[in-house]
């Protein structure tokens, strides 16, 4: 097979929004957080050579196998570092890789996650009860079902399922524990609570629940969202694509506030938190996928797209300028620059 055609089957969300989104330019820098199978990396690095560079991070090794390979003919011009994305600061002063011009999270399943890979993500293959993003993560699935009790259970059911039926659920797993496997839990949901209502499956919410809870999906975003915020260069971009209301929420509310100069409650009558805003609202609106996409790919279906913009205040202007002309100067080629990183640490500490 040729190098130059994808392998995975997934087909990457808003893919062309994206790109847009990203303002992704030739020579420019980017970061995709949730590499996956390295459709939307693919197209980031079309669109931004010659001389484009992409550092790319996924907490699961299969993905980055598989993007390596998707990825293979541009192999000069990307890194794809095996990691969670809440230690993305960490995995960018390591590779000496900011500020950048744009970085991207998709929040979503990859379909090789959800196609029976035998993580357990997808109650419609039977796996052990697993949802680890990493083998390296301690906690799994199956540790949560059988031992937490029946309240706190429905607790987080409810809490990271929005499961209106929590209490039923938990009462069902208790008495049938263990429980080890994706179907055995996903047919006593079903009699907890019925049979297919609409489109949804009665195990999908409790499903998403196990997984977040597993990967600390929600702590993590609000940690990776400040660290992005940090790494962005001048006119960076901001882009995320999320899928359910809890994560969006945050992603909403985080970029919101970043976006304004004053966080104070309402009532104070002068400003006494101090608080500059970072980034810009490029779209008012948040951007879904077309009907068309939908059709195509019908996990598209509750895609969510934000995207920001970092600027600068009036006070950092003198610094931008020096900054730039020390981007300018760098050899475009390299990975390790460790002179340009020591003289941007001193503009950054005088900004």
């Amino acid at each position: 097979m040729s190098p130059d055609k994808p392998i995975s089957s997934h087909v990457p969300v808003l893919l062309e929004e994206t790109v847009e989104a990203l303002a992704v330019q030739p020579g420019g820098r980017y970061i995709d957080c949730t590499l996956g199978g390295g459709g939307h990396a693919r197209a980031i690095l079309e669109r931004s050579s010659l001389g484009g560079q992409l550092l790319g991070i996924d907490a699961n090794p299969d993905a980055i196998k598989i993007a390596k390979t998707n990825l293979g003919s541009y192999r000069d011009s990307y890194r794809l570092v095996n990691e969670n994305f809440v230690n993305l600061q960490a995995v960018c002063i390591k590779y000496d890789f900011s500020p950048v011009h744009g970085i991207l999270f998709d929040l979503g399943l990859s379909s090789f996650q959800l196609n029976g890979n035998g993580r357990g993500f997808s109650f419609q293959y039977d796996a052990p009860l697993d949802m680890r993003f990493s083998p390296d993560q301690e906690v799994t699935a199956a540790n949560i079902v059988n031992t937490l009790s029946e309240v706190d259970l429905a607790r987080y059911i409810r809490m990271y399922g929005e499961e209106n039926y929590s209490h039923l659920v938990a009462r069902h797993i208790v008495k049938e524990r263990p429980i080890n496997s994706t179907l055995h839990l996903a047919q006593v949901i079903e009699r907890a609570i019925g049979q297919r209502r609409g489109k949804i499956h009665p195990a999908t919410r409790t499903f998403q629940a196990l997984r977040i809870m597993v990967n600390r999906e929600l702590e993590n975003l609000g940690v990776a969202l400040r660290q992005a915020v940090n790494l962005l260069g001048f006119e960076g971009r901001l882009v995320v694509i999320s899928y359910h209301s809890l994560e969006d929420r945050i992603v909403k509310q985080f970029l919101q506030q970043e976006a304004r100069d004053c966080i104070c409650p309402p009532g104070v009558p002068v400003c006494i938190c101090g608080h500059k805003a970072q980034l810009r609202l490029v779209y008012k609106k948040v951007i879904v996928p077309s009907p068309a996409e939908i059709r195509h790919n019908q996990r598209s279906r509750s895609a969510r797209l934000r995207v920001v913009e970092r600027i600068i205040a009036q006070e950092d202007y003198d610094n931008r300028a020096e900054m730039e002309r020390v981007l300018i100067g760098a050899n475009a080629g390299t990975w390790r620059r460790p002179f340009l990183v020591k003289k941007l640490k001193v503009i950054f500490a005088a900004a």
